[in-house]
């Protein structure tokens, strides 16, 4: 009660707390009403919105999953403002809408009988999902799992369709049981007790024979061999470790595959008996960065990373011999990636990203050999033909390092026309920025902004090194190249003399990069924006809610052994150096990063005068989904950068 009091105080009548680290919890219940009245977005005049909103309508439908028959495609599309869930006949028509709401609809997977699909969906983007069963021919959800504040996760379902397993944090947030449904009866039982940390089913047999997860960070995970049957669980790879691998089962019950990056800078796909690695990838520079088997176990699909782009491979699963497949990136493709194949092995979904349109599906049949596009682009009242495409460019930090970026320039903005810049750091931390079809990039173009998006050492995609060079106390070490960023900028991008002005903005970890940025680095930007960004990593990893907390320790730091470390990592702890005006955008429902975070640094900033903002969605988590809210997030951010850089 008297740390709601005090923050009141702080808001409404402009109190100061010399550690401004008042907050306490996650979510909307840890913000008092009259504090999510107060910082509500204003409207905004309707033509003003009008540009955004059309370029917002250019909507690429989700990959989707196709039905065991191939006679159907299910997909996720957010033409309705919210990402919901459609299905598209074989037959040429029109999509048919499964869901709808204001909360965004997740699609698991579907049943191999092909009678109903499984769904997830939160309330508001709080990240406690409730699990459903729709029949394939639509109608109402039907509730399988889900309670309040528990974070309920569909796994699998056996091939008999009998049986749902699904994972549950409703005993201890910090452990995940595994529990599984009987789809005839809707009879639950308890499967696993679970392990402390975030543990998942990673894949399933038959037999009786579960795959288990446990994740020990974000990348860093251990691996369980667990038998329903005999209830005996047995370590797989992982344990005592905190090494990257993702693991799956082959035909052979003693034999696994496993990416992993231990032996060597880049992850690689091996297969793995009695402990011994064979590698079946050949050596590259470049990370495979994912990998799926199907449920027969005869084929292997894999990604590549080349330089933040995709490409994607086949290998027959018992000799480990490539296959040809007519996925290839080719010109004015960015990614080609895989999603599902359906139950019975026959058909897959791969997927094509493009420079300038939205992204396609295709349904492969790997019985007759043919491909199919299955969705079809749509950019109403847009020619997306002269959108600006991102190039791949490098800046030179203080050390000598090349750290690539990707850069959009608008036409007029050539040697000779000093345009500011915008500098966009992505989350993660091990996160990549990448080039992507995004319209709404394309407002930063028609504004007169350069954008560029880095990929600082951290980021994955470049190497092992690179990856785990900002691991804890080390970030001290590279967090100075977000400030190269803008110093390589102003030095080498100077027109006549004269250095362009740069603002900076991210999301999540990239909020952070623009609260580092503006108080450790103050001057370095002339603006910042920073989206569900942590102020103090102590005060977040307090906050965060509990299951991630143990993931992200592994990253951060621990806040008892590595506190130092952390106060010297933190924004809040350089408040005093701030010049420059920053615009705080929130969540109030984040259960990631609290909204308390950008509450305190923006008490701070006011306490001493400087211009900025703060605008929480009391209806929004971990990032702002909905398109309303987007249109409006977008439409501020805009303003703030015209307003401060041009």
């Amino acid at each position: 009660m008297k740390k709601i009091s005090f923050i009141l105080c702080v808001l409404l009548f402009g109190c100061v707390d010399k550690n401004s680290t008042f907050y306490s919890g996650h979510g909307s219940d840890s913000v008092p009403q009259k504090i999510l009245e107060k910082f509500t977005p204003k409207p905004i005049d309707s033509k003003k919105l009008n540009r955004i909103e059309a370029l917002l309508d250019i909507r690429s439908p989700g990959i989707g999953i196709p039905s065991p028959d191939g006679q159907n495609l299910y997909f996720s599309w957010n033409v309705t403002g919210t990402r919901q869930i459609w299905k598209l006949n074989k037959a040429p028509g029109f999509p048919i809408q499964m869901t709808g709401g204001q909360d965004s609809t997740r699609l698991l997977t579907i049943t191999p009988d092909g009678k109903y699909l499984v769904l997830s969906r939160d309330e508001k983007g709080n990240e406690y999902p409730f699990i459903y069963l729709q029949k394939t021919s639509g109608g109402s959800l039907e509730l399988i799992a889900g309670q309040k504040k528990v974070i309920s996760q569909a796994q699998f379902v056996t091939l008999d369709s009998r049986y749902l397993y699904y994972t549950m944090n409703n005993s201890n947030p910090t452990v995940h049981s595994l529990y599984k449904i009987d789809l005839k009866t809707r009879k639950k039982t308890k499967v696993h007790p679970g392990i402390r940390g975030h543990m998942q089913m990673a894949d399933y047999r038959e037999n009786g024979d579960i795959l288990l997860v446990n994740y020990k960070g974000n990348i860093m995970r251990e691996y369980f061999l667990f038998n329903e049957k005999t209830k005996k669980t047995t370590p797989v790879v992982g344990h005592n470790e905190m090494e990257s691998y993702s693991v799956r089962f082959t035909q052979k019950r003693d034999e696994y595959l496993v990416l992993t990056n231990k032996f060597g800078e880049y992850h690689r796909l091996y297969l793995m008996k009695k402990g011994q690695f064979k590698a079946i990838t050949p050596e590259m520079k470049y990370d495979v960065s994912g990998f799926d088997i199907n449920r027969d176990r005869t084929r292997i699909l894999y990604s590549i990373n080349k330089d933040g782009y995709t490409e994607v491979a086949a290998l027959k699963a018992d000799n480990f011999k490539k296959i040809n497949i007519p996925f290839k990136r080719t010109k004015g493709i960015l990614h080609v990636y895989f999603g599902k194949t359906s139950s019975n092995s026959r058909y897959t979904v791969f997927g094509m990203i493009r420079a300038k349109a939205p992204g396609i599906s295709y349904v492969f049949d790997w019985q007759t050999g043919r491909k199919k596009q299955w969705t079809h682009s749509s950019s109403p009242e847009i020619n997306t033909k002269n959108f600006i495409e991102e190039k791949l460019e490098y800046y030179t930090n203080r050390k000598g390092i090349k750290i690539p970026m990707f850069v959009m320039r608008p036409k007029q903005c050539d040697k000779k026309a000093n345009c500011p810049v915008i500098v966009k750091f992505h989350g993660g931390p091990e996160g990549q920025a990448s080039p992507y079809f995004n319209p709404a990039n394309q407002l930063y173009m028609e504004e007169g902004f350069i954008l560029v998006q880095p990929n600082v050492r951290g980021s994955r995609g470049y190497g092992k090194s690179w990856l785990n060079a900002d691991n804890g106390p080390k970030r001290l070490d590279i967090i100075t190249d977000i400030e190269d960023a803008s110093k390589f900028i102003k030095k080498n991008w100077a027109v006549y003399g004269v250095e362009p002005k740069v603002g900076v903005m991210g999301v999540s970890y990239g909020g952070y990069s623009v609260n580092v940025a503006m108080t450790l680095f103050a001057g370095a930007y002339d603006a910042g924006v920073s989206i569900v960004g942590m102020s103090h990593l102590v005060t977040f990893l307090e906050n965060t809610g509990p299951y991630r907390r143990h993931l992200r320790v592994t990253e951060y730091g621990d806040p008892v052994k590595d506190r130092e470390a952390l106060n010297k990592l933190s924004p809040m702890t350089y408040l005093d150096k701030i010049q420059d005006p920053i615009l705080l955008i929130h969540g109030a429902t984040d259960p990631r990063v609290p909204v308390g975070e950008a509450i305190q640094i923006y008490n701070k900033m006011k306490s001493k005068k400087l211009e900025g903002e703060l605008i929480i969605f009391p209806d929004e988590g971990h990032g702002i989904r909905k398109r309303k809210n987007r249109a409006i997030y977008i439409a501020n951010t805009l303003n703030f950068f015209k307003k401060h850089l041009h």
